[in-house]
């Protein structure tokens, strides 16, 4: 693309059109006896005036004579052919010229014209015409005659991403490849975009057009359709004929919708207000006729013209409330945004705004807007407002608060949602008191429905088996996938069920029904992140931190902060990542946000998970005090709760882990105790428990190397792939018998999900293998305890590159943590001292 286009005079035929032009050439060279006509139909661009003037060079080159009508004279030489060009646009009496001369028995003639207009005469004409080939109608390029017109213009052959974006943006229309390549290679292709200059060409194309075909070209524009008995509003009974011309034009394509760069420059060369009257007036019709009128809106608004609640007036107000309430299980910021526009030309609607925006995300508008319709007395909307902000508080964290609003509420779902709040602050006599509620008004809907289902699982998962509870939540959640994003919700059943999940160990189950979710869009924007930030918590446990990094993330993207659910979620996510990295640097940088979101956040039953990770992480950085509060609190409500299992089980893990760090053994002991007496609740709480066992017996230095292992293997088995390998290897770190470290350190690595691979041993002579002499004489020193900088002073060497020499041990030896590492270190210096 770096030529400066030729002028292109040959047009890249079809092989229909090489034929037709072979078949007219030899039958006029044969001889003025010879019949040598043909018909050409095509819409504007398509190419008629280029082709014929292929016929006429290839008419020229065989000797025969070619003329136009009306050239030298009113009769041409009897054995000339007369090439006609734009037909369609011939008055009455040249085509009766042509007719007559057909009818003398000269059929030497070509005639080339749009379907539209369609004179009388022309029409008598074409059927008088012979055809010894069939009537050729052109059709847009594909995209290999589009890539040899660029070829051709260019003499150069163009790169496949230049011919597949001309082609995108020209529809084929050849004139409009020829427009678009020449401008391109002018602009010297360095990027791919329609220069200004391809659309200014088109101006006395559009100025040209019949004031209906314009109106007509600007409803396709606003993205409708071309429907008659539309535009017979638009621009009167001649509906149908404004339409063909306006195909005619080739400016629309075979769908009804405009050429891409056709659209640009209508964009840009009609003027304002004549496309702000035609898309006003479409609005009105659309409303008449009760059709989609998002599209004029968006149009207008994309327009620029602005100002639409000052100067529309009541029809106005009416398109912008029609368009929101389109808008809005798709599009909920727009739709909040409509609905502002429609309130100040005039019709309010603040409940649907407020909950435009909640679905959107925006929810202090959602929180505001809903908290003044409650202050409105006499309103008929309070109880529907006081649902929505109870819903925006719930995100918030204020559970309490907002089961006090459902309550007063009594609208729709309402006493369920209710229910399942009072649950979560360890509420249960009030909870089952407002499932005994109904509703004041309101038919049973699918909301209610999953929201009843929803509030009989968290009830189940506090006082019955794990299996119910999932059960409950799961049928909840398919209920709402069918509601898809235009519902706001406190929190979404599949979030609900994938919690119970992670806290009885069916990961499976918890990572599907967040993924239909996810892809239903349950919730809208509202409950994205938390599906994101479970699905991460879901990778976490399992081990795959990478995963995890990714997805916290994604969830983390944007511009929005997180609501205080979700922050207490992604910290705890970053806190746990840092943590199961070993990396100490990046603890101590995601503190403070752990800070942050537990003083924005209260503790609920939904947030223990949460909760559990900062223990472990404030034990580890000897922040304990930050917690003290926390976990208090965390006791209270399951003590309130009746000490369910499912939920407490997850929380005494934690614990015990955060009293191993913090080297309290009493307090470990105490959660061990905890754990095995919920022991036969679940399978991750049997797990759970003779894993808890396993760490107090290897804290006290008694590794029974098959307990371990057991043990780390039934944590594996209910998906807690990391907790498994960690058990294992600590124990391999505390073990003095090299055999029994040898293989729980084989065993953490398995239950980490990579392949054992040969023997400890041989793995070990690799391994050391793969080791520089110095390397080892650092891996020695360390096992000795020696820090980097006595090492570097011993060796003559610099700190930096101890550590140096430590990474790439790591990473050479497939260690995923220090304390892994140290363990394989301690086993290759066995090996070197044994004889």
């Amino acid at each position: 693309m770096n030529r400066t286009p030729a002028v292109a005079r040959r047009l890249v035929l079809s092989a229909p059109a090489r034929r037709l032009v072979e078949a007219v050439v030899e039958a006029a060279a044969a001889g003025p006896e010879e019949v040598a006509c043909a018909q050409v139909r095509a819409v504007g661009g398509h190419g008629k005036t280029a082709l014929l003037r292929e016929l006429s060079d290839a008419l020229g080159a065989a000797g025969v004579p070619v003329r136009t009508p009306w050239q030298g004279g009113p009769e041409p030489d009897a054995d000339a052919v007369l090439l006609v060009d734009d037909a369609h646009l011939l008055d009455p009496a040249r085509l009766a010229a042509l007719l007559e001369r057909v009818r003398r028995g000269r059929p030497r003639l070509v005639l080339a014209y749009r379907p539209w207009p369609r004179p009388a005469a022309l029409l008598e004409l074409a059927r008088a015409l012979p055809r010894p080939v069939p009537p050729l109608t052109l059709t847009p390029f594909g995209p290999e005659q589009v890539r040899a017109c660029l070829a051709a213009a260019w003499e150069a052959t163009p790169a496949p991403e230049v011919a597949a974006f001309v082609a995108a943006q020209t529809g084929g229309v050849p004139a409009y490849v020829t427009r678009l390549g020449a401008a391109l290679a002018r602009a010297g292709g360095v990027r791919l975009e329609v220069p200004a200059a391809a659309v200014a060409a088109f101006t006395a194309e559009l100025d040209e057009l019949d004031p209906d075909v314009r109106r007509v070209l600007l409803a396709a524009d606003a993205g409708l359709g071309l429907e008659i008995d539309l535009l017979a509003g638009l621009v009167g009974g001649e509906a149908e004929e404004a339409l063909a011309a306006t195909r005619a034009t080739g400016l629309v394509g075979r769908d009804g919708q405009l050429v891409p760069i056709a659209r640009l420059a209508l964009a840009a060369l009609t003027p304002a207000a004549e496309r702000v009257a035609v898309w006003r007036r479409l609005t009105e019709l659309q409303l008449d006729r009760r059709g989609p009128v998002l599209p004029l809106v968006r149009s207008l608004l994309a327009a620029g013209a602005g100002d639409l609640d000052r100067s529309g007036g009541a029809g106005i107000a009416a398109a912008l409330h029609t368009a929101a309430e389109e808008a809005f299980d798709g599009e909920p910021a727009l739709a909040a945004e409509l609905f502002a526009a429609a309130a100040a030309a005039g019709r309010p609607a603040p409940v649907r705004q407020a909950q435009a925006a909640a679905l959107a995300g925006d929810l202090d508008t959602a929180l505001r807007l809903a908290d003044q319709v409650m202050a409105t007395p006499g309103s008929p909307e309070r109880a529907e407002a006081a649902l929505l902000a109870a819903t925006v508080i719930a995100h918030r964290g204020q559970l309490a608060r907002s089961a006090e609003l459902y309550r007063w509420s009594d609208h729709g779902p309402s006493p369920a949602f209710a229910a399942i709040g009072l649950l979560g602050v360890g509420q249960p006599a009030e909870a089952d008191a407002a499932l005994r509620q109904s509703p004041a008004d309101g038919p049973p809907t699918l909301l209610a429905g999953a929201a009843g289902l929803m509030a009989r699982g968290v009830r189940a998962s506090v006082s019955g088996p794990a299996t119910g509870a999932l059960s409950a939540l799961v049928q909840a959640a398919a209920l709402l996938e069918s509601a898809g994003p235009g519902v706001a919700l406190p929190d979404s059943p599949a979030a609900l069920a994938a919690l119970v999940a992670l806290h009885c160990g069916e990961l499976d189950i918890g990572e599907s029904v967040l993924a239909r979710a996810a892809a239903a869009g349950v919730g809208g924007a509202l409950l994205a992140r938390r599906h994101a930030l479970l699905r991460a918590w879901l990778d976490l446990v399992r081990g795959d931190l990478a995963g995890a990094q990714a997805r916290l993330a994604a969830a983390s993207a944007g511009p929005d902060r997180p609501e205080a659910r979700d922050l207490v979620f992604a910290a705890a996510l970053g806190i746990g990542l840092a943590r199961r990295r070993s990396d100490l640097a990046a603890l101590h940088r995601a503190w403070p946000v752990a800070c942050e979101a537990l003083v924005r956040h209260p503790i609920d039953l939904f947030t223990l998970l949460p909760l559990g990770e900062f223990a472990i992480a404030a034990a580890r950085l000897g922040q304990q005090r930050w917690l003290t509060t926390h976990l208090r609190d965390a006791d209270q409500l399951l003590a309130g709760l009746g000490e369910p299992p499912l939920w407490a089980v997850p929380l005494h893990w934690s614990a015990l882990h955060a009293a191993v760090i913090a080297e309290q053994p009493a307090l470990a002991a105490r959660q061990v105790t905890a754990l095995t007496a919920h022991a036969g609740h679940t399978a991750y709480a049997a797990a759970a428990a003779a894993a808890a066992a396993s760490w107090l017996e290897v804290l006290n230095g008694r590794v029974d190397p098959a307990a371990v292992e057991s043990a780390a293997r039934g944590l594996h088995e209910v998906g807690f792939r990391w907790d498994a390998a960690r058990l294992a290897g600590q124990a391999a770190i505390r073990t003095t018998d090299r055999r029994a470290m040898t293989a729980l350190l084989e065993c953490a690595r398995a239950l980490q999900g990579r392949s054992p691979g040969r023997p400890a041993e041989a793995a070990a002579r690799a391994a050391e293998a793969v080791l520089s002499d110095r390397e080892r004489e650092v891996a020695r020193l360390v096992l000795d305890g020696l820090t980097y900088r006595e090492i570097g002073d011993r060796l003559f060497i610099a700190a930096k590159t101890v550590e140096h020499h430590m990474a790439r041990m790591r990473q050479r030896l497939g260690c995923a943590t220090r304390a892994d590492l140290l363990a394989r270190l301690r086993v290759l210096t066995a090996d070197e001292e044994s004889p």
